[in-house]
């Protein structure tokens, strides 16, 4: 990858949520350039309850189904190399509590998981909602969410 790139690459591991690949891919790159990364490469995977828990207990040894897990790291050239998974039907449960549409949960878990590949990070419990991370998710979903009604 030389000069400015990005690439992102989208799975569903047989799953069909409400955002399509194209929408995840925008998405991506909406938050990438909101925080100035030009050389990125990313997978972002819709996955299942079973899989997003597995995923939980080999690499956070914590034994519960969660919304998404993100892995992420710098290669030689400094382009930022990330790995995200979304758990839908958790994603589907937590805009019902919350009285959100799914596709907005969604887009919300493909922000926060792609902010946690940047840097970002939130306390756990409560208290991550007042967190910068948090903060900055919510003006890019919001931000997003509008441009998606134009």
């Amino acid at each position: 990858m030389r000069g400015s790139a990005v690439r992102v690459d989208v799975s569903h591991d047989g799953l069909r949520g409400g955002l399509t690949h194209a929408d995840v891919r925008a998405v991506t790159h909406a938050v990438l350039r909101a925080e100035r990364v030009r050389r990125a490469r990313f997978s972002i995977t819709l996955v299942s309850d079973a899989v997003i828990r597995r995923l939980n207990v080999r690499h956070l040894d914590r034994a519960a189904i969660t919304d998404v897990i993100a892995f992420g790291m710098s290669d030689v050239s400094g382009c930022i190399v990330g790995d995200v998974y979304v758990g839908v039907a958790e994603a589907r449960r937590s805009a019902a509590r919350h009285g959100v549409a799914v596709r907005e949960e969604l887009v919300r878990l493909v922000v926060h998981g792609v902010l946690h590949v940047l840097g970002y990070d939130h306390p756990d419990g409560d208290a991550r909602v007042g967190s910068a991370m948090w903060k900055r998710q919510e003006a890019l979903v919001g931000r997003l969410m509008r441009e998606t009604r134009r």
